[in-house]
């Protein structure tokens, strides 16, 4: 199993809590975004730099991953395609993207869309809390706990 960071919207908290699980655990840590990124040096972490473009990231994620490795993104889109690939994907707010809820998300993804593209202000997610970190540690904790090895 490998962890992916879709890295280019990742908080940078949530990225040191999964530099710290991959030297914990030797689980090979790949961050993929379009510009370069600062990681420790350290044998089963890397980066990888894609081109710039829309979902460019994205798709190289979908590419390179098999079924059961583990995806960190907020993006509903490639949760979607991770979980039919027979992957998991995680939001940096600890919340599982599974096949029972990402048809909802999608679908509510797509009307706040829609609403902002015709204008309407909707705002976007609130910033990262404590709560958001220590949850977002604990389901990786568990997870590993369960699928390491």
């Amino acid at each position: 199993m490998q962890i992916w960071v879709d890295a280019d919207a990742c908080p940078n908290v949530i990225k040191e809590i999964l530099y710290r699980a991959a030297k914990r655990l030797q689980i090979h840590l790949i961050l993929v975004a379009n510009a370069p990124i600062q990681i420790p040096a350290f044998d089963c972490i890397e980066s990888v730099q894609v081109r710039s473009g829309m979902d460019v990231a994205d798709n190289y994620i979908v590419q390179q991953m098999v079924a059961g490795d583990l995806v960190i993104t907020a993006d509903i889109p490639l949760a979607a395609n991770v979980i039919e690939k027979g992957g998991y994907a995680l939001n940096p707010r600890g919340e599982f993207y599974d096949e029972g809820n990402i048809r909802e998300r999608l679908s509510m993804r797509n009307f706040m869309e829609t609403l902002r593209s015709s204008g309407i202000e909707a705002g976007g997610p609130p910033a990262l809390s404590n709560r958001d970190r220590e949850a977002f540690a604990n389901q990786l904790d568990r997870f590993l706990a369960k699928h390491k090895g």
